[in-house]
């Protein structure tokens, strides 16, 4: 039995692997700017519509203002809100709708080309696995300059880099660029490289047009040394990527490539980084998106006081309505108490009179037991005066005792000659038994 926050988890997994990033057309509604810099909004046809969310790192590139009504190309990533369960679209770029022209020039010329054996991958070289020095063509004020040296410094410090710079944006860019990796072809022996990186960071399908220049393509394909293209986001492609012998990503991917062979040791630490890098990602995302939700709920400080202030007036009315009737039943009930404790109150005078018959009654009672357990005590005292054995003895009765004390009731209990011990009631004899008379 699955929770709902697996299943919510195994659907958002089946559809981003179920379908590549594409292209859909429609148009913007329902448009909110969160304060966090996300865009969320309805992308619509004239039969249906889909929820979409723009992560700020993406909106941030788009070269014009999104509106409500506006027409669009999307590239999204099909996926699912887990907290939610809502399908939604993650929107990667935006282009306004026309400018698919040149992404149809794009398409015949990877055609062309294609068709010309140019991107066969017999033709592509493996990269040097431990490359001494690297060659890179790209704008020295371009982002990507910083983020190959970045990369290299964290991942082969040692390594040594040669810069052939080029413009990667503008008019006759394309030409340029071919120019200079000519150039850096024909410099390689002298300069030392055994490998070459074209880079540039991420645009619009505009932005990065100088790298589908036909020209740079066979410029590229012509290079003595092996060349690593990295032009734009992972999503982006141009004929340079096909063109070149690896393809990687991201300026960033292109460094790590070329010094994969150094960074070989470290291979499995670098890919659990990036695991948990884009769980993380996602991650911060979905509480990003709960978060712009969240924050679209919210009340304002004032609207709460306003309500707590009248909130806590009703209570106030109905706590002094409750201690009114509280006061009121115990009023009364003190009243009642009050009258019962005078009706039970005792007469004093007459209970001290009663305490002094009683106490007098009492003294008489003792003094009649007292005399009585005195005359009791008397006529005892007489009667053990008659059984006691001194007064028996007195009668002229003796006892007699043997040798060994014992008191002798029958004249068997001795032999003649023993000797015996008579007690009188004054005095004591010693005899000799000179006969016995049973």
């Amino acid at each position: 039995m699955l929770s709902v926050s697996t299943l919510n988890r195994l659907a958002r997994e089946t559809l981003e692997a179920r379908f590549p990033l594409l292209w859909v057309s429609g148009e913007i509604s329902n448009l909110t700017r969160a304060p966090s810099g996300h865009l969320y909004f309805t992308l619509k046809d004239a039969q249906a519509q889909v929820r979409c969310t723009m992560w700020r790192n993406r909106a941030q590139l788009l070269p014009f203002r999104l509106e409500n009504g506006m027409r669009v190309d999307a590239r999204a990533l099909v996926t699912l809100y887990e907290a939610r369960g809502d399908f939604q679209l993650g929107i990667e770029a935006l282009r306004q709708t026309g400018q698919g022209n040149l992404f149809e020039t794009f398409l015949r010329l990877k055609e062309k080309l294609a068709g010309e054996g140019l991107f066969d991958a017999a033709l592509k070289r493996e990269l040097p696995h431990y490359p001494r020095r690297i060659g890179v063509v790209t704008s020295p004020a371009a982002a990507a300059w910083q983020d190959v040296l970045a990369a290299l410094r964290r991942r082969a410090p040692h390594m040594e880099v040669v810069l052939y710079p080029a413009p990667v944006q503008g008019e006759g860019a394309g030409v340029r660029l071919a120019n200079t990796v000519r150039k850096a072809s024909e410099r390689a022996l002298e300069d030392g490289i055994d490998l070459l990186l074209v880079v540039r960071g991420g645009g619009s399908i505009e932005d990065l047009w100088a790298f589908n220049d036909e020209t740079l393509a066979r410029a590229i394909r012509a290079c003595e040394v092996p060349v690593v293209s990295g032009v734009g986001h992972e999503t982006d492609f141009t004929i340079a990527d096909f063109a070149a012998d690896v393809r990687a990503a991201t300026p960033t991917g292109a460094a790590e490539l070329a010094s994969a062979g150094y960074h070989a040791a470290r291979g499995r630490l670098a890919m659990l980084e990036q695991t948990l890098s884009g769980t993380m990602q996602r991650r911060m995302h979905t509480l990003a998106q709960r978060l712009d939700r969240a924050a679209l709920r919210l009340v304002h400080p004032r609207e709460r006081l306003a309500q707590a202030q009248e909130r806590s007036e009703r209570l106030g009315v109905r706590l002094a309505a409750a201690m009114a009737r509280r006061m009121e039943r115990l009023t009364a009930g003190q009243r009642m108490l009050r009258l019962r404790l005078e009706a039970r109150r005792p007469d004093i005078r007459r209970e001290m009179e009663r305490c002094a018959r009683a106490a007098r009654r009492l003294g008489q009672a003792g003094e009649n037991l007292l005399q009585r357990r005195t005359e009791r005590l008397a006529a005892l005292s007489a009667h053990l005066q008659h059984l006691a054995p001194q007064a028996v003895l007195a009668r002229g009765y003796s006892i007699t005792r043997d040798a060994e004390g014992r008191i002798l009731r029958s004249a068997t209990e001795t032999d003649v000659g023993k000797a015996v011990s008579v007690e009188l009631a004054n005095g004591r004899l010693r005899a000799t038994v000179n006969s016995t008379e049973a």
